[in-house]
C-alpha cells in the first residue's frame, strides 16, 4: 500500500510538472483577528506564580514579513471564587507577564483582554493531573520492532472523567509532538502509550538512538480543550494531496463588544508534570 501511494504521488507530480501554462491560484483571504495564546500551566512542585500570555494578529498564509506581535492591550485574569485579580504587564513584544499568579486546582478563572476598544473574554477551570509513574524504552510496543520507542505510563483516577494532553520533544528538534488522550476505556487503570520515530529522509527524521533525550509533559485538560486540541492535531497531520482542507478553528475567547470579530486561540489552565528520558 505504501508503494502504491508513493507511485500515485509521483504520477501526479509528473503530470503537473509537464504543464507549461502558468496557473494563478486564488488564495482565500480572511479578516485579521487577534490571536490569544493563554496557556497558564502550573508545574507540579513549583509555585506557578510566573505566567505569560502572548498576543498577536493573524496574517495571510504566505505573508512572512508582517510583524504580528500585539502591544498596548490590557490583560488580566480573575479568580471567580474569591475575586482576586492578576494583572499581566505589557512587555511591548507581544508578551504579557505576571509574577503573582496564584493557581488553585478546581477553581474557575476568567481572562479579560482589552484591545482597540474591544473586550475579549474566556473562562476555564484549572485542571489537575496525576504523576507520570514510569518512563522507559523498548522495541516491542511500536510499529517496528527493530527501532526504539519511549513508553509513558500513568495511573488514571477512577472517580472522575479525565482528559490529558501529552507533549513530547526530542532535544534538538524544532517541533513538539502532541497527543490527546481520554480515559473512556481506561478509567481507573494505568494508561500506557509509546512514541517512536521512523527514519524519513524527506523530513530529515531519524530513529531514536542511544543518548537521545526526550522531554515529556503530561497535562490535565478540560473536556472543552480536549475537543479543541483534538481538531487542531488532526488538521496538522499529513493527509495527502486529497485531504480535507483545514478550516478556521475557534477557541473559547469571545468578543463581548463585537461578537463577529472573535479571537483565535484558547485560554487554558492546567497542572503539568515535566520529565525527561535519555535513551540507553
Amino acid at each position: 500500500m505504501k508503494s502504491y501511494l508513493k507511485l500515485a504521488v509521483v504520477a501526479i507530480i509528473v503530470i503537473f510538472t509537464s504543464c507549461t501554462d502558468v496557473i494563478d491560484l486564488e488564495v482565500q483571504t480572511a479578516p485579521t483577528r487577534l490571536t490569544i495564546e493563554a496557556s497558564l500551566d502550573w508545574e507540579k512542585g513549583t509555585s506557578g506564580n510566573e505566567q505569560t500570555i502572548k498576543l498577536s494578529t493573524s496574517t495571510p498564509y504566505y505573508d512572512n514579513t508582517t510583524v504580528t506581535a500585539v502591544s498596548g492591550a490590557a490583560v488580566k485574569v480573575t479568580n471567580n471564587t474569591d475575586g482576586s485579580e492578576f494583572v499581566f504587564e505589557d512587555m511591548n513584544n507581544g508578551e504579557y507577564t505576571t509574577s503573582s499568579f496564584v493557581p488553585v486546582i478546581g477553581q474557575s478563572y476568567t481572562l479579560q483582554v482589552l484591545y482597540k476598544g474591544e473586550t475579549y473574554t474566556a473562562t476555564e477551570t484549572l485542571m489537575s493531573v496525576v504523576d507520570i509513574s514510569e518512563l522507559s524504552q523498548s522495541r516491542e510496543d511500536g510499529f517496528d520492532d527493530e527501532i526504539m520507542e519511549i513508553n509513558i505510563a500513568f495511573m488514571d483516577p477512577e472517580s472522575e472523567e479525565n482528559y490529558y494532553l501529552i507533549k513530547l520533544k526530542e532535544r534538538g528538534d524544532l517541533l513538539v509532538e502532541l497527543f490527546d488522550v481520554e480515559d473512556e476505556f481506561a478509567n481507573g487503570n494505568e494508561i500506557t502509550l509509546f512514541y517512536e520515530k521512523q527514519e524519513d529522509k524527506d523530513t530529515n527524521t531519524k530513529e531514536f538512538e542511544t543518548g537521545d533525550i526526550v522531554d515529556v509533559e503530561l497535562l490535565g485538560i478540560s473536556k472543552a480543550y480536549y475537543d479543541y486540541i483534538g481538531i487542531l492535531i488532526s488538521q496538522n497531520e499529513p493527509s495527502g494531496p486529497f485531504g480535507t482542507t483545514p478550516v478556521a478553528l475557534r477557541g473559547n475567547c469571545v468578543n463581548l463588544t463585537k461578537p463577529d470579530n472573535y479571537a483565535f486561540g484558547y485560554f487554558r489552565l492546567t497542572e503539568v508534570v515535566k520529565k525527561s528520558y535519555t535513551f540507553e
